[in-house]
């Protein structure tokens, strides 16, 4: 008894209430009606046609009441969105053998004229109607939800939620499973590559699930719509419906340590610290004295062995400054065979080698080799906290820290397309006009393409040489 009572009041707490009355008020007003009616009824047989036709107008006038006020509260609060669910329908194997069984006891019971044959039908046909109605209360009243991580790099497992909740208020469902929705022809939506299973739901409750996701390139991903896929209860008939939930997801670059970032990254820190010279503590290099140089900087060991006056000069301590710019301008190869390195030595040999490289990728996968080394360059500098700006075909990020500036970036390499080659090179000239700020640049130009006031404060990357 007190079970049952907690029940009803968390029921009764719970419920719309004035809906409630609204409902109650609806039963007595049509009760009323329907004594008028039948004593209407009652009058017309007795021959008081004016009582009659009185009663039966009140019982109208009421039955209008009702429609026309309390229907439209009641219809307001009424999940009537789960009758109009499109639901999709497809018989299992174990559903054939099931309805095959069905026929053959329906021609025994046929050919015998046996009641029992006839009972047994029945129940077996009660069977797969109860199967179909169940596994539609099931999917009634169950929505979706999908939560993605906010960064997300092409080839690193994310963990993603599925959330689904049962908004019905009496009834649980069992053994659901969620998988993306794809039309005819159309290949399946990396988003959700496999079904996530739901043994239960209770009511009016949620469910969440981890799942891992993989998304192997960069780019963005949608997936318009996803199904809702059940066998309860018995595993006759698999029955199906579509939720339309537009999920987006955009995926970074990789900035995994590579083959080519490791083997920049000693030739650029070098080059780095050319120009970042200054007024630190470490020593940097030694130069002949000027006249606007202190004689505390003076080396006297080093000026006593070279017989002149030599001066330290220190690494600077401060942030270093750097400008990354991505070259989106890509050459179209030419239609001649690639060099042999046949019978060549030594840098001719290399060259010889590293265009032979060049020549087995198409423009696509070099630029898509350029997107990732320019990914893991900016997320390189954001660990090593120097200041960054990054700049592209139309597109350009304020001078930043690095950890500041790394997600707009990687937003943009995310989108990043290669375009048509620019003759002209504007990009790279215009490089020319930020001398205080080291550059790098990468670039599917040729070598002797880079104007020489850009090679002082420049590390040039070229695309042919990403192999």
């Amino acid at each position: 008894m007190n079970t049952n009572t907690s029940t009803i009041a968390q029921l009764w707490s719970k419920a719309d209430r004035s809906a409630v009355r609204a409902f109650f008020l609806s039963i007595a007003a049509l009760t009323v009606a329907l004594i008028l009616a039948l004593y209407s009824g009652a009058a017309a047989e007795l021959g008081q046609l004016f009582l009659a036709s009185t009663s039966a107008l009140a019982a109208l006038v009421v039955a209008g009441w009702v429609a026309a006020t309390l229907v439209p509260v009641l219809a307001k609060r009424t999940p009537l969105r789960w009758i109009g669910y499109k639901m999709e329908y497809r018989l299992t194997r174990q559903g054939w053998v099931y309805l095959g069984g069905i026929i053959l006891v329906a021609l025994a019971a046929l050919n015998t004229g046996n009641n029992l044959l006839f009972l047994i039908l029945s129940t077996l046909v009660a069977s797969i109607l109860m199967s179909g109605i169940l596994s539609s209360i099931t999917l009634s009243g169950v929505e979706m939800r999908l939560e993605l991580p906010e960064h997300i790099f092409a080839g690193q497992t994310v963990r993603t939620v599925i959330e689904l909740r049962n908004e019905k208020l009496t009834l649980p469902s069992f053994s659901m499973r969620v998988e993306a929705a794809t039309k005819k022809g159309e290949p399946a939506s990396a988003m959700l590559e496999t079904p996530v299973y739901f043994p239960y739901l209770p009511k009016r409750e949620h469910v969440r699930q981890v799942v891992p996701m993989t998304f192997p390139r960069r780019g963005r991903y949608r997936q318009e719509a996803f199904r809702i896929v059940t066998r309860f209860p018995f595993g006759f008939l698999q029955k199906a419906r579509r939720v339309d939930l537009k999920s987006e997801a955009l995926v970074y670059p990789s900035v995994e340590a590579t083959e080519q970032l490791i083997e920049i990254l000693p030739g650029l820190q070098g080059s780095l610290e050319s120009v970042a010279k200054g007024y630190g503590q470490d020593l940097y290099a030694l130069r002949d004295y000027v006249s606007t140089d202190s004689a505390r900087h003076v080396h006297w060991k080093a000026s006593a062995r070279f017989g002149t006056l030599m001066v330290r000069e220190f690494t600077r301590d401060d942030d270093c400054r750097v400008l990354l710019v991505l070259d989106p301008h890509i050459k179209v190869p030419g239609g001649g065979a690639a060099p042999s390195a046949k019978g060549l030595t030594g840098a001719a040999a290399i060259a010889a080698k590293t265009a032979a490289r060049a020549a087995a990728l198409s423009p696509e996968e070099l630029f898509e080799r350029a997107v990732t080394l320019c990914a893991g360059l900016a997320w390189h500098f954001s660990e090593t906290g120097a200041a960054l700006e990054f700049r592209t075909a139309g597109i350009s990020t304020p001078l930043a820290p690095a950890s500041e500036n790394i997600f707009p970036i990687l937003r943009h390499l995310a989108l990043a397309e290669p375009l048509a080659p620019d003759p002209q090179g504007k990009l790279i000239t215009e490089l020319a006009s930020a001398p205080e700020l080291f550059k790098i640049i990468i670039t599917s130009q040729s070598h002797g393409s880079i104007p020489p006031s850009i090679w002082f404060s420049s590390y040039v990357i070229f695309l042919d040489d990403l192999q």
